[in-house]
């Protein structure tokens, strides 16, 4: 009965976090094709005719194999440690078949709609086009003698800790919650820490692009998603101070464990913060854009 009721918290964690990950694909699909596109426009005159046009085809796939394949690897990793040590936390192999059901079934149609749908909505009113303003054809150089604070590599690591400094105290119940055995009942208070951290990750994430912006660099949109997923590295360095002071596990199996989880909630938390930092962003852009005076 026991061995039952942890299966079925597993089997409905992970359908969560499949379902999360459907929720999340848009703007990281969005992301992604900024990516492939400006490396598709860099190279243009290098490329073949129909190069260009496989880029959506580059993201979608993306979108749907990235984060299932990096969490499939993980726990089948944890899966073959607990069978060999014969503990009651292995994943029944009829529910790796409904897992891999959803994520064909549900998942990857998803995906495919939504990026056949985006692809051929107007992104805007102005006759379908996807810029707020007149955009040059030849891209400027960005300059590369700007200040500390114009510089990605300085400005991400500090928009981490200023969005984990929003959770930190919260992360702390939970991870309790989790490995130390003990019931966690305030979720009306993680609801407002998860609000806090939206806006924390929204004003902080506006904030770098705003700089990167005034440096002359236009190339925002990673910037913005690693500005909130750099939270997810002081979380799962959080998770490592937490293992070796707070818990008394040791052992293989439970350092394996305990390590696989926590990277999977620090990979989904950072995937999160950074499609939160993206969207606000891209508002962000937008708006300043939409009212430059081109002569």
């Amino acid at each position: 009965m026991v061995r039952s009721t942890k299966n079925e918290a597993r089997y409905y964690m992970l359908s969560l976090h499949v379902m999360l990950y459907r929720v999340l694909s848009r703007d990281i699909q969005v992301v992604l094709f900024f990516k492939l596109y400006s490396g598709g426009a860099r190279s243009k005159t290098a490329s073949s005719p129909g190069q260009a046009s496989a880029q959506w085809q580059a993201t979608m796939a993306l979108t749907v194999m990235l984060l299932p394949t990096i969490t499939v690897i993980i726990l089948s990793t944890l899966n073959t440690v607990s069978l060999v040590y014969g503990t009651i936390n292995t994943i029944p192999f009829l529910v790796i078949l409904e897992l891999f059901a959803i994520w064909v079934f549900v998942s990857v149609p998803l995906t495919i709609f939504g990026t056949l749908l985006g692809r051929h909505a107007k992104l805007s009113s102005k006759g379908g086009d996807p810029f707020p303003c007149r955009v040059n054809a030849i891209p400027r150089p960005i300059p590369e003698d700007v200040p500390a604070y114009g510089k990605p590599v300085n400005l991400i690591p500090v928009a981490g800790v200023l969005s984990f400094g929003s959770i930190f105290i919260e992360l702390y119940y939970l991870l309790t919650s989790l490995w130390n055995y003990k019931f966690y009942h305030v979720y009306g208070f993680l609801l407002g820490v998860y609000l806090i951290l939206t806006i924390v990750v929204s004003m902080t994430t506006i904030i770098v692009v705003y700089f990167c912006l005034n440096a002359e660099n236009y190339l925002w949109q990673w910037t913005a998603f690693a500005s909130g997923a750099s939270m997810s590295i002081y979380v799962f360095l959080y998770g490592v101070f937490f293992f070796f002071f707070k818990t008394s596990m040791n052992g293989f199996l439970q350092t394996a464990f305990y390590f696989g989880y926590t990277s999977l909630i620090a990979l989904n938390l950072g995937i999160l913060c950074g499609t939160i930092g993206h969207f606000s962003a891209s508002r962000f852009v937008r708006a300043i854009f939409k009212n430059v005076k081109v002569d």
